[in-house]
C-alpha cells in the first residue's frame, strides 16, 4: 500500500496538472447525455473521477490522521447535511426529484475534489516546486484563453455555452457585435470569475520579483487576463477584480505598483463602450430607485412576477412591447435579479429555513449564490459552507506569522489567493460561482494548494 501511495502522489501532479489545462481550456463539449436532464458527462467529470481514484491510497494508508484535520471534518460535515436537506428536498418539502436532486449533490462533491488532491496528496517537502509549477501552467492557460478569446472576436472561432438545454448540447455559436467574449469558458460570468481569482496572484508575483524575463511574461499574461475580463463585460467582476488586487497589493506593501495598476485597468475599462454604458445604466437605475421608491421593471409598464414568469427573459422583452411614452427604471440585469431570481431563493427559504428545499429545487440561476445556499440547503446547510472557509482562512491567516519564512513567490502567491478570494466572494453576490465547474473546480484546487503550502511551512518550523 506504501508504494501505491507514492505511485498516486506521483501520478497526481501530473493529473492536477492536466486539470488546471483541461478544465479551463477545453470547451464542455458533452460525452454523455443523462437521460431526462440537460445534464451531461464531459471530460472534466472523468478527470475527477481520476483523480478521486488517486485519492484512495491516502485515505486508506493516513485514514485516522485524515479523520482528525479540521478543514476535511468541515467538509464532511458540509457533505452531512446537504445530503439531509437533499433528503427532506425529497420527502417533506417535495421539491426534489430524485435522480436530479443526487446528480447536483454528486456534482458539488465532486467539484471540491481538486482541492483533497492538492491539500493530501501534494508531498509537503515538494510543495513549493509544485505550486510554482503550476503557476507556469496557470499563465499558458492564460495566454491560450486570450487567443481563443481574439479568435472569437476577430476569425470567427466557435463559442460553446452552457447556458439553456440546446446550447449544452455543444452547439456552435459566433461572436457577434456587442457579444461578451466567452472564450474556451461556458459563459462570460465563468471567464470573468476565473480572472477574479488569477490575476491577483499574477500581479502579486511580478511585484515582487526580480527576474526580468519571467516579469515580462507575467506582465503580458495579466494584461492578456485584463482584456478577457474586460470583454467579458462583467460589472460585477471588474469591480470584485479591484477589491482583488487592491488587497493583494496593499498586503503585499506595493502602494507603487497598486495605483499602477489601478490607472491602467480603469482607463482600460473605461475604453469599452459597452462597459461604461452597463456601468452607467446601473449606477442610472439604482439612483432612480433610491429617489423615486419605483420598482425595477425591464418591461416599461410591467413588473415580472416571479411565480407568472414562464418564459425566458428574451422573450419575455419580445412579446411584450414597450409604449415609448413610458418612462421606466429599466436595467435587465438588475431587474431579472430583482423581480425573478432573488425572490424565488427566498420563497424556497422560507418553505423549509432550516434545511432549505434540497438542490435542483431552484433550477434556474439565482445570481446569488449565498440566496442559492439559504434557499436550496438553509441555514444548516449554509452554516456548515461558512464552516469550511472559516477553518481554511484561520490556516490562510498564518501567512503573517509565516511571512519572513517565506520566499518572495510562496508569499506572493498566499496574499495573491487571499486577494482573489475576497473578490470571488464579493462576485458571488450577484453571480452564481460555486456551481459553476470552469471556476469552481480551479478555485478549489489553487484554494487547496495555498493551505497545503502554509502546511508545509508550519511543519517546518
Amino acid at each position: 500500500m506504501q508504494k501505491l501511495l507514492m505511485l498516486s502522489e506521483k501520478i497526481s501532479k501530473y493529473l492536477i496538472a492536466a486539470v488546471l489545462i483541461i478544465v479551463p481550456l477545453l470547451p464542455k463539449f458533452p460525452l454523455i447525455s443523462v437521460p431526462g436532464t440537460y445534464v451531461s458527462i464531459r471530460l472534466e467529470d472523468v478527470l475527477m473521477f481520476l483523480l478521486a481514484l488517486v485519492l484512495v491510497p491516502k485515505f486508506v494508508m493516513d485514514f485516522k490522521k485524515i479523520w482528525k484535520d479540521k478543514i476535511f471534518v468541515a467538509i464532511l460535515i458540509f457533505f452531512t447535511v446537504t445530503f439531509i436537506s437533499l433528503l427532506a428536498g425529497i420527502l417533506i418539502t417535495q421539491t426534489v426529484e430524485l435522480r436530479l436532486g443526487l446528480l447536483h449533490w454528486a456534482r458539488r462533491v465532486e467539484y471540491i475534489i481538486p482541492f483533497l488532491a492538492t491539500y493530501l496528496l501534494i508531498p509537503r517537502d515538494k510543495i513549493k516546486e509544485t505550486v510554482e509549477f503550476y503557476f507556469k501552467i496557470l499563465l499558458i492557460v492564460m495566454a491560450i484563453a486570450f487567443v481563443y478569446g481574439l479568435g472569437q472576436r476577430y476569425l470567427n472561432f466557435p463559442v460553446i455555452i452552457t447556458q439553456n438545454e440546446e446550447y449544452s448540447k455543444g452547439i456552435a455559436l459566433r461572436w457577434s457585435p456587442g457579444a461578451h467574449i466567452n472564450s474556451t469558458f461556458a459563459g462570460h460570468y465563468d471567464l470573468s470569475a476565473f480572472m477574479v481569482l488569477v490575476l491577483p496572484i499574477f500581479l502579486g508575483v511580478l511585484f515582487t520579483l526580480k527576474e526580468k524575463l519571467s516579469e515580462l511574461f507575467i506582465a503580458i499574461s495579466s494584461g492578456m487576463g485584463l482584456w478577457l475580463l474586460i470583454s467579458s463585460v462583467s460589472r460585477t467582476a471588474q469591480a470584485s477584480y479591484l477589491l482583488a488586487v487592491t488587497v493583494t497589493l496593499f498586503l503585499l506593501k506595493k502602494f507603487k505598483g497598486w495605483l499602477l495598476v489601478i490607472l491602467i485597468s480603469v482607463i482600460s475599462m473605461t475604453m469599452s463602450s459597452g462597459l461604461d454604458a452597463r456601468f452607467g445604466q446601473a449606477i442610472k437605475v439604482l439612483y432612480e430607485y433610491v429617489t423615486t421608491g419605483k420598482g425595477i421593471s425591464y418591461v416599461p409598464g410591467f413588473v415580472v412576477r416571479a411565480d407568472e414568469v414562464t418564459l425566458t427573459t428574451r422573450e419575455i422583452i419580445q412579446a411584450t412591447p414597450a409604449p415609448a411614452a413610458v418612462k421606466v427604471i429599466n436595467d435587465v440585469s438588475i431587474a431579472i435579479r430583482y423581480n425573478v431570481e432573488w425572490p424565488r431563493a427566498i420563497r424556497a427559504f422560507s418553505k423549509n429555513p432550516i434545511l432549505g428545499t434540497g438542490y435542483s429545487s431552484i433550477d434556474l440561476a439565482t445570481d446569488n449564490d449565498y440566496l442559492r445556499m439559504l434557499g436550496e440547503i438553509g441555514l444548516v446547510g449554509f452554516s456548515a459552507f461558512v464552516l469550511i472557509f472559516l477553518r481554511i482562512g484561520k490556516v490562510l491567516l498564518k501567512t503573517f506569522s509565516l511571512k519572513d519564512k517565506l520566499s518572495s513567490f510562496e508569499k506572493s502567491y498566499l496574499f495573491g489567493i487571499m486577494g482573489g478570494l475576497i473578490g470571488t466572494f464579493v462576485t458571488a453576490l450577484l453571480i452564481d460561482l460555486f456551481e459553476a465547474s470552469k471556476f469552481a473546480i480551479i478555485f478549489w484546487l489553487l484554494l487547496g494548494s495555498s493551505v497545503s503550502l502554509i502546511k508545509s511551512k508550519l511543519n517546518e518550523n
